[in-house]
């Protein structure tokens, strides 16, 4: 087992995994736009700023993961070669990490967030705070989509390197 290609082909996904986003970030982004010109009611002109403060910030996540997946996948060789290893003994680390945020952050904010959201819509009748209520909701199911799909990734190429580590 190769586990250079491994982390390496991991990385790749990541990088490919990283371009949701962004095209998540432009749907919102073309979505502000659009309720920017189009918008005849309050409620369509309420979205505007919603859809535009999620398209940015998701857009700013996937160029995040974007960059420091592409260079890793340069990276690891240097580590790799280096010091085989301290490189395995390193990701398993990394990895671990990085699982521990995913069930935090992933599996039980998000979800709270969601909750939350949806409450707002309920209790606040006005169109400004239902538009960022459903932006909300929309921009963590986008999360959870691509996210639900990396922490799978992760804890495979994890299994990986506890494999090799042995």
């Amino acid at each position: 087992m190769d586990i250079l290609k491994i982390a390496i082909e991991w990385a790749k996904a990541e990088v490919f995994s990283s371009r949701f986003f962004i095209l998540f970030a432009i749907l919102f982004l073309t979505a502000s736009i659009g309720f920017w010109q189009l918008g005849k009611t309050g409620t369509a002109k309420a979205y505007i700023i919603p859809t535009l403060v999620a398209g940015v910030l998701l857009l700013a996540v996937g160029l995040g993961i974007f960059f420091t997946n592409k260079s890793r996948v340069t990276s690891f060789a240097e580590a790799y070669n280096t010091n085989p290893t301290e490189f395995v003994q390193s990701e398993i680390i990394r990895t671990e990490k990085s699982m521990g945020e995913y069930r935090i952050i992933v599996f039980k904010v998000i979800p709270m967030i969601i909750i939350v959201a949806a409450l707002l819509i309920v209790v606040f009748d006005k169109p400004l705070w239902r538009a960022i209520s459903i932006t909300t909701i929309a921009m963590m199911v986008a999360i959870l989509l691509v996210d639900s799909n990396a922490n799978s990734r992760i804890e495979n190429y994890h299994k990986q390197l506890e494999l090799v580590d042995e």
